[in-house]
């Protein structure tokens, strides 16, 4: 038979306390059913399809979508109770508002947050492994993953190609006339290397260089290249761990790929002693304080820890690195660049994005 809890001092117990947290824990259920239902609609193109034919029935949305009424039927059901989609019982219409669809399609026009919704999915694939590693205190690997470089890709396009031409290469005074006029850049933790392929489309006189650690991350934009027969761009299969230089080039990108490696110290340093005297890092990652305290009114504090605990983390100890997580700080960030030798930097924040930070560092 079940018992109620004892507590040392029932005078000191909040009731209503206790029962506003139920409330909220019931509330976090639904918001995460509803991230995982977010994540099928956009990998299913089911909200693409919704834009294109709403109002409609599950029927006529299934057949606009190509995909089984029975399953589009019970995911209506989910993004209605959600108040995602509104449904009228007497004519059985479905209905995606133009609000909404304006942040959920592929060609979104406020942007796509549907793409992020993948990474409740991609983390919950290696909760088994990350129970074990509490009480191991081990790490995992890119590989233990799965679609985690796919959803990042499409991820890159929204957050960072989307962006460079407009916001993110101004925030380098000089540098979009010295890429058009023809430069060495490179490319660090490239992933897909989307943005290198944007720049080397945009920027013929330039040279490229795309490094990761994961060749598969890349091999379907290597193959893009070559149908575009594009020559200034190459990528390359590359583990930075013990490696002093790179060469020289005369700017230097990283994206989401510093607080990742097993030394990002090092890793920084490297950068440092890679760039050419005139040079220019620029620099991407979550811009979040490595101060807890700082943190609590985060729009996304809750998911940037969650993927720290389930992805940045783990990854960095298993490379044998000192796990400093996503939320590792734009203080240490300075910090390092600052240490790693870069006599000039300076942090941006744009007004688009409350999730990263942007550096431009010069040797």
């Amino acid at each position: 038979m079940a018992t109620q809890p004892v507590f040392e001092n029932q005078q000191s117990f909040d009731a209503a306390k206790a029962e506003a947290f139920a409330g909220k824990m019931l509330s976090a259920f639904n918001q995460g059913a509803l991230v995982l239902m977010t994540s099928v609609g956009h990998r299913t193109g089911l909200f693409d399809a919704f834009a294109l034919c709403s109002p409609t029935t599950s029927t006529g949305l299934a057949m606009q979508a190509g995909l089984s009424e029975r399953y589009v039927r019970e995911w209506l059901g989910a993004m209605t109770a959600a108040a995602i989609v509104e449904y009228d019982p007497s004519s059985r219409l479905y209905t995606l508002p133009p609000e909404h669809a304006a942040w959920l399609t592929r060609d979104a026009a406020m942007g796509n947050i549907a793409v992020s919704a993948q990474f409740l999915g991609v983390a919950a694939e290696v909760e088994p492994q990350i129970v074990e590693r509490f009480k191991t205190g081990d790490g995992l690997c890119y590989h233990h993953y799965g679609r985690f470089h796919a959803a990042m890709a499409e991820l890159t396009d929204v957050s960072i190609v989307s962006a460079l031409d407009a916001h993110i290469i101004p925030l380098a005074p000089g540098l979009e006339a010295r890429l058009q006029q023809g430069i060495t850049a490179a490319d660090v933790g490239c992933g897909a290397g989307r943005a290198l392929l944007h720049l080397a489309q945009r920027y013929p006189n330039s040279q490229f260089v795309g490094l990761d650690l994961c060749a598969d991350a890349f091999s379907a934009t290597v193959e893009k290249a070559r149908s575009e027969k594009l020559t200034n761009l190459r990528f390359e299969e590359f583990d930075f761990s013990g490696v002093d230089t790179l060469g020289r080039f005369d700017l230097i990108v990283a994206f989401d790929a510093a607080h990742d490696q097993k030394d990002p110290q090092a890793f920084l340093t490297m950068l440092r002693n890679s760039l050419a005297p005139s040079g220019s890092l620029l620099m991407v990652d979550i811009g979040g304080s490595r101060n807890l305290e700082n943190n609590l009114d985060h729009p996304l504090g809750v998911h940037l820890y969650m993927m720290s605990t389930m992805h940045c983390m783990p990854v960095s100890l298993g490379q044998g690195g000192a796990g400093l997580g996503t939320m590792w700080g734009y203080e240490t960030a300075l910090d390092m660049l600052s240490k790693a030798g870069f006599s000039q930097v300076d942090l941006h924040r744009l007004p688009h994005d409350f999730v990263n930070a942007y550096y431009v560092a010069k040797p």
